[in-house]
């Protein structure tokens, strides 16, 4: 790498930190950056999963105000674990394509589903009103949903998450918002451990990726906490759309 690719890897990896921490979507500012340095898409694919996992636990950190207190989410880590290893498996495992011309609609339905979350709350009822039992199975569902598509490719994770579990739980989106931080910090460390034994990782582009990724994802986590939740639902819904669409146009291109 020469100095342009740097300083193009350290925008790129401050830029993504923020973008995930508040909407998710950040995957598509690190891996295009990392095919213009000169990655086959496989290894940048897997070099970006790596490489925003310090931007993760950053939000963590910076959003921990807003996660439950107790041991309310322990049951659903294992489950993150569990999904993100298969997504991860279908990656080295399968042909892209056909998940490539999958992955939009997904983007876009998970848009779609936070767009219309109150409409869609009154179809399939309001978490507050759902029994225990129904309520645990949705959201370990959700979260083992998203964390498979997450280990495949992280584009979009945490506007997935988000969508899901907002229709899911009885909590504000700030809550969900930092759920999903901590959710996304399990599928990064998982990420980073099945690709640094498995996968084409370039460690060379990670060491200058992620350190930008915890950078900015501290900064978008402290954004979060002071945006009115119409604002930050509108930010996620745009986010989503444009990132759907863009998947959407470069799987048909």
């Amino acid at each position: 790498m020469n100095l342009s690719d740097v300083a193009l890897l350290v925008a790129a990896g401050l830029a993504a930190g923020t973008v995930n921490a508040v909407a998710g979507g950040g995957s598509l500012i690190t891996f295009p950056a990392l095919i213009a340095i000169g990655l086959p898409p496989v290894p940048a694919n897997v070099s970006n999963s790596v490489s925003v996992f310090p931007g993760y636990v950053a939000s963590v950190a910076g959003s921990r105000a807003d996660l439950p207190r107790g041991r309310a989410l322990w049951p659903l880590l294992p489950t993150a674990v569990a999904g993100t290893i298969v997504g991860c498996v279908l990656l080295l495992a399968t042909p892209a394509r056909a998940f490539e011309l999958v992955v939009p609609f997904l983007v876009l339905g998970a848009t779609a589903v936070l767009a219309f979350q109150d409409p869609l709350r009154r179809l399939v009822g309001h978490p507050a009103d759902l029994s225990p039992r129904r309520r645990t199975v949705t959201v370990q569902a959700m979260v083992a949903l998203g964390t498979v598509y997450g280990g495949y490719f992280g584009a979009a994770l945490g506007v997935m998450l988000v969508a899901g579990l907002a229709l899911v739980l009885d909590a504000t989106l700030a809550r969900v918002s930092a759920i999903k931080n901590l959710l996304s910090a399990v599928v990064g460390l998982t990420t980073l451990v099945v690709f640094a034994l498995f996968g084409p990782v370039d460690w060379a582009a990670v060491a200058v990726v992620a350190p930008a990724t915890l950078v900015g994802g501290y900064v978008g986590a402290r954004l979060v906490r002071r945006l009115p939740p119409v604002v930050l639902r509108t930010l996620i819904v745009v986010f989503g759309t444009v990132i759907g669409l863009y998947l959407l146009y470069r799987a048909l291109g």
